[in-house]
């Protein structure tokens, strides 16, 4: 995994221009043999009226590294990915500053896999815990 961290992070980055991941400035940062770390800026383009991170915008960080983690780790090339179901428990509140996406595999079946994603401030301290359900189909 090593020897291809850079080029995956890299294709990472590179295919997410002109997508929500884009307006979102999110940025993927780190990828090892089980999981895949991205983070976002946590700004005013992000924030819900009162000035904190919006849920929605987690929820995307999070489906956004869970899909992004399911290409990588189920072969892209063989298989296309979506995102079937994802939920959210969001903890603490942040208002500024950066939130990290960190997508752990706990179930990969032959076609559903299960992501836990956490969402963690720059202290480490939990942001937003999520589950996402991601469905690999056979490219044609």
């Amino acid at each position: 995994m090593n020897d291809h961290k850079e080029k995956i992070l890299k294709i990472c980055n590179e295919t997410s221009k002109n997508t929500l991941m884009e307006t979102l400035d999110i940025e993927y940062i780190d990828v090892g043999e089980d999981f895949l770390l991205a983070k976002m800026p946590v700004t005013p383009k992000v924030h819900q009226p009162d000035g904190v991170l919006h849920g929605g915008a987690t929820a995307a960080l999070a489906e956004s590294v869970g899909s992004a983690a399911s290409y990588i780790f189920l072969d892209g090339n063989k298989y296309f990915v979506r995102g079937i179901e994802i939920s959210a428990n969001h903890v603490k509140s942040i208002k500024e500053g950066f939130v990290y996406a960190r997508a752990i595999l706990l179930h990969k079946g032959r076609t559903t896999q299960l992501w836990e994603i956490k969402i963690t401030n720059e202290a480490n301290q939990l942001i937003s815990l999520c589950k996402l359900t991601t469905i690999a189909l056979p490219r044609s």
